[in-house]
């Protein structure tokens, strides 16, 4: 039987995880609409305003990858198995400033779409956790 401290702990720290990648959604989700707009001729503001939402979102990302630390080391606790590799993927800033055109905010565009992907890949492996976790504890109290 797995001690309920345990499981919480555990369940917290995936709940961390998914707070901050749902925050990390939103911000890209943000900088994507903002990079159709600069695709569309948005200019240099909109090239600002993307630029500020991917930065925070790149903030919360590094942040997301310190809980996954902590998440994984929780999951030990109650045997959980959560082997995933995050990356932190960069965007060419300079290159989007350099060279404001279509070919630039495209390329852009599409890191801002391949990282939405990834945070919602793990998403779902993370709540994929949380199941597991509500399943050790309720069979946790049927035991008991």
């Amino acid at each position: 039987m797995i001690d309920r401290r345990e499981i919480y702990e555990a369940r917290s720290a995936a709940y961390d995880v998914l707070s901050l990648l749902r925050e990390v959604e939103r911000q890209l989700k943000s900088a994507r609409n903002w990079g159709i707009y600069d695709m569309l001729g948005g200019g240099m503001f909109s090239t600002l305003i993307k630029h500020g939402k991917v930065d925070k979102a790149e903030t919360l990302l590094r942040q997301v990858r310190d809980k996954l630390i902590i998440l994984q080391r929780e999951l030990g606790d109650v045997r959980v198995n959560f082997a995933t590799e995050f990356r932190l993927t960069g965007f060419e800033r300079f290159m989007d400033f350099a060279f404001d055109n279509i070919l630039t905010d495209w390329l852009v565009q599409s890191k801002i779409q391949n990282t939405l992907r990834e945070v919602n890949d793990l998403m779902t492996e993370v709540q994929r956790v949380i199941n597991v976790l509500d399943r050790i504890e309720c069979q946790n109290s049927t035991v008991n």
